[in-house]
């Protein structure tokens, strides 16, 4: 304090009363220092004795090479840097339908984009067209972003993107990226795993695209474990029919969370029996994840739970 008493009497007032206040000046000032490289210490508390640390963003997209990197749940800060750095990089990227805006906005002016997203109900691009406008960009000598939302190994249709480029001997890189399921179970304050609640845990498209159109329900009703339903919206009165008639009683939680990680996040907890009911009186938006298991309970007792809860209560 008495360095700045000695420097007012040199400024005038009008100078003087323009500086930052003296706490914020040290910290600039201790930031600088730091991000410099020397040796100091934080007049805040704590030791700097190295520099600060930093993430090196190495390497670069090869031409002619095809990256199926997954864009994560939908909050641009859940993606993982690589896959910030590879869109920032790629000469082309071909994305999917729930790819946000905040992600896309990562790819520079002037790169190529190619939308072929899939809707239910719309016309969509067949995955065949997608496999080949895969080929074809990897074959003008363009490095490739095939960007995908969540994990691209997780019921985006990888396998058959990689056959294609296989058959057209085009090198690819896989990127993962944070599934749905994830994204839901830590936005609701809930582990998908716990000992005392589930021991298994298992990934299911609610699709039912078995040649029978039935998921072997005697298998999923189970209550060591968590089930995690993808693309089920359409799907919540057959599952909780379903599993009620394997075994699984009335009461067994469940819970559905739409747009999970986004601030438009909504989310409703209900059990088996009364589900169906309480989706039809307050419907969920699409992409909208379903989980089944006794973790679901954990809710009730997490801080971020109930603060999610209110949040959803509050939407509708």
């Amino acid at each position: 304090m008495r360095a700045l008493s000695q420097l007012k009497t040199l400024l005038s007032p009008e100078l003087f009363h323009k500086l930052p206040p003296p706490k914020a000046l040290v910290q600039a000032t201790w930031s600088r220092l730091h991000g410099l490289g020397h040796i100091v210490r934080s007049p805040f508390g704590g030791t700097r004795g190295i520099p600060a640390p930093t993430v090196t963003l190495d390497g670069d997209c090869r031409a002619g090479c095809v990256y199926l990197v997954g864009a994560g749940s939908g909050d641009v800060e859940l993606l993982t840097l690589k896959a910030a750095r590879l869109l920032q990089q790629a000469d082309a990227v071909v994305y999917d339908r729930l790819v946000g805006d905040d992600v896309l906005a990562l790819i520079p002016a002037g790169h190529e984009r190619y939308y072929v997203g899939k809707e239910r109900g719309h016309h969509s691009v067949p995955q065949a067209e997608i496999g080949a406008l895969l080929v074809k960009l990897a074959g003008e000598g363009k490095s490739v972003v095939r960007l995908k939302g969540g994990d691209p190994g997780v019921f985006g249709r990888m396998g058959e993107e990689l056959a294609a480029l296989a058959e057209a001997n085009i090198d690819a890189e896989i990127v993962p990226g944070i599934t749905a399921a994830s994204a839901a179970a830590a936005g609701m304050g809930i582990p998908l795993t716990d000992r005392a609640h589930a021991q298994q845990l298992r990934f299911i498209t609610a699709q039912l695209c078995r040649k029978d159109g039935e998921p072997d329900w005697a298998t999923l009703a189970r209550q060591d474990e968590t089930l995690i339903f993808y693309m089920g919206l359409t799907k919540v009165d057959a599952i909780c029919t379903g599993l009620r008639r394997a075994g699984l009683p009335d009461d067994w939680p469940i819970m559905l969370v739409a747009n999970a990680s986004l601030p438009e996040q909504a989310s409703l907890v209900g059990t088996l029996a009364d589900m169906p009911g309480k989706l039809a009186e307050s419907p969920l938006p699409s992409p909208c994840l379903i989980v089944v298991g006794s973790v679901v309970r954990m809710t009730e007792t997490s801080p971020v739970g109930a603060r999610a809860a209110a949040t959803s209560t509050a939407a509708h």
